[in-house]
């Protein structure tokens, strides 16, 4: 296993950067700085060292209409070779530096609109000083545009993330039993990720089970599994800077009569939901799939984007205005949730990852549902 930090593969970043440079010229914009972790990997293809959690705004990546790419970086070490050393600018714990920095990159000084795809109150007044004859303008418009469609390089990088992602769910999978421990669920899930060569998951909460009396709350006690739960698995990783989801879920012994039925509405959901990812169809369908399969919308959204990061377009009910003016187009990837509930019996939770392809859809992920495997029995011994 290589131990130094490398950049994304030349074809990924380059392909990536071609489309940041496209949405440049249709936003008309002569320079584009970025403070977002997925953003600044998106255009450079560096990887961001010492960086955990959130952070304030920063400029701390600059692309020009000509290609070119200034970082903000101390070191070398991650940052692709088509970005020489004078590109790098160091760190400042002095925001006026940082300014100072950005004055000194070529055409700075009459570049005519910048576009930021984030911004502070403090850099909302620091920035007019780096480009004094430019509008400042919004850039995540840009950058959304961009990474909204999947080049063919990171469509196969998607791939290798949802592969880790199923791989972890399997090996969980293969431990449910009754009396087992969440915790010790979950960590057989992140260890499995981590022998397929990830050791980022997307998210923490990877197993749960589903409560009986409420939808989408989550049985707290003893934090073990028992016979007649429904325990739902998410498993996702971060595997290159790209996000594969898929979630399943497993009864544990005798479910009372409820998961046959409960199984069939979770599949009758999921085809309404798949024959809506479709091109040129509203982002909307994907909300009307819950009501042609006579479920209710749940509280989560129903489709998010996946890519370096997380994505547009987030299909929500909260946001039915946006579904209904957005339409799905070739090249997205959608991580897309199923969601029933039956009182007395829980919930059946399904998560994959679709592409939407020319002619209608591919799904990415390939982890049976319940029907294609046997309910789960007591613990032997």
């Amino acid at each position: 296993m290589a131990t130094e930090v490398l950049g994304d593969d030349r074809a990924l970043r380059t392909g990536r950067r071609e489309r940041a440079l496209a949405q440049m010229d249709a936003h008309d914009l002569d320079i584009l700085v970025l403070g977002r972790q997925s953003n600044i990997r998106y255009v450079s293809g560096a990887q961001q060292l010492w960086v955990a959690g959130t952070r304030p705004f920063a400029p701390s990546c600059v692309l020009l209409r000509n290609g070119a790419v200034h970082l903000l970086s101390t070191w070398d070490e991650g940052v692709p070779e088509d970005i020489p050393h004078e590109n790098l600018y160091g760190i400042a714990w002095n925001p006026v530096n940082t300014i100072e920095n950005l004055k000194k990159i070529p055409g700075a000084a009459t570049a005519k609109r910048v576009g930021s795809d984030a911004l502070s109150p403090g850099f909302a007044q620091l920035l007019p000083m780096a480009f004094p004859n430019a509008e400042l303008v919004d850039g995540e418009a840009a950058m959304g545009a961009a990474r909204r469609i999947k080049t063919p390089e990171e469509i196969e990088a998607l791939r290798e993330s949802v592969r880790v992602a199923e791989v972890g769910l399997a090996a969980a999978t293969a431990k449910l039993q009754s009396g087992a421990s969440l915790l010790d669920l979950t960590a057989v899930l992140l260890e499995a990720m981590s022998a397929g060569g990830v050791s980022t998951p997307a998210h923490q909460d990877a197993v749960w089970v589903t409560a009986k009396d409420h939808p989408w709350r989550r049985v707290r006690g003893d934090e073990r599994v028992h016979d007649g739960d429904l325990v739902a698995f998410a498993s996702a990783v971060l595997d290159r800077g790209y996000i594969g989801e898929v979630g399943r879920t497993l009864p544990v012994g005798a479910v009372g009569a409820g998961p046959p039925a409960l199984y069939e509405r979770s599949d009758r959901l999921h085809a309404a939901l798949i024959a809506a990812c479709r091109p040129g169809l509203a982002n909307a369908g994907l909300l009307a799939a819950y009501e042609d399969a006579g479920e209710p919308l749940p509280v989560v959204p129903v489709a998010h984007g996946l890519g370096v990061g997380f994505d547009s377009p987030v299909v929500s009910p909260q946001l039915a205005a946006t579904a209904a003016s957005e339409k799905l187009e070739p090249g997205m990837v959608l991580a897309v949730t199923g969601y029933v509930f039956e009182s007395g019996v829980g919930a059946v939770f399904r998560r994959d990852s679709v592409l939407i392809t020319a002619d209608g859809c591919e799904v990415l992920t390939s982890s049976p549902a319940w029907s294609a495997v046997a309910s789960v029995g007591p613990a032997n011994g």
